[in-house]
């Protein structure tokens, strides 16, 4: 008798902002599909429950600035459960193409001879609108740059100094942790009253923010009580409603 074997498929799915109704139908469908699912530490554990009930659930996840799973082991399982039980879904908070590391993932995957697909998630950044903050306005921005706070050194991206000169909303990941050098970037660029905001939580009901200037976010963040995970938004988007 000759064993079916199953194909090894790798689905890398986008869980949106926080907000498990913010998910995709596709995205959906996946996980009721799913015979392992891979997630992330802001991917929302409601998501969890669409899944079949024999479907197995593997935390992978990465704290802020604390005890993470390292890269090489997720891919490892990733190989692993693919060939074990055939369809695996990685799911991953916002969207797995923006500061995500979804792509390494795909071609780790193709490497192993795994077929892949990539579902897109609501990223982060377009939270903003819950806060009546709109990535472009016609009356005050007409193009968005998102930027990583922390690059892969420890050191803030040298693209936001190209940003900040641009009349451009920009949207900073992983950046709370440097905040302080956030704003004196901006002081030492002459643009320290450009208007910022800091959104925590977006999509959630715990969702908190609070605006203010750009030189002024440490303390911004700290009187508001604001910490990771959030978002930072700068540019005149943040006060275009007033």
């Amino acid at each position: 008798m000759i064993k079916n074997i199953t194909k090894p498929q790798l689905f890398i799915l986008g869980a949106g902002p926080g907000d498990p109704e913010l998910i995709t139908i596709k995205g959906y469908k996946a996980l009721q599909q799913a015979k392992v699912i891979l997630y992330d530490n802001l991917a929302n554990k409601e998501l969890l429950d669409i899944a079949d009930d024999d479907c197995e659930k593997v935390y992978v996840g990465k704290q802020p600035y604390g005890d993470y799973t390292p890269q090489e082991t997720i891919h490892e399982l990733i190989r692993q459960y693919a060939f074990e039980k055939g369809n695996v879904v990685r799911l991953k908070g916002g969207d797995p193409f923006i500061f995500g590391r979804g792509f390494e993932e795909i071609i780790y995957a193709r490497e192993h001879g795994i077929e892949t697909h990539y579902i897109p998630g609501v990223t982060s950044a377009q939270a903003c609108g819950l806060e009546d903050i709109p990535l472009t306005h016609r009356t005050a921005s007409e193009s968005v740059w998102m930027v990583t706070g922390t690059k892969k050194d420890g050191r803030l991206s040298a693209d936001l100094t190209c940003a900040m000169h641009s009349n451009a909303t920009v949207v900073i990941y992983m950046g709370m942790k440097k905040l302080a050098e956030i704003a004196k970037a901006y002081v030492n660029g002459g643009k320290g009253d450009t208007p910022a905001a800091i959104i925590r939580h977006a999509s959630l009901p715990n969702q908190k923010s609070a605006k203010g200037k750009v030189q002024d976010l440490a303390a911004i963040a700290e009187t508001n009580k604001l910490t990771y995970p959030a978002i930072i938004i700068i540019g005149d988007v943040v006060n275009v409603k007033n």
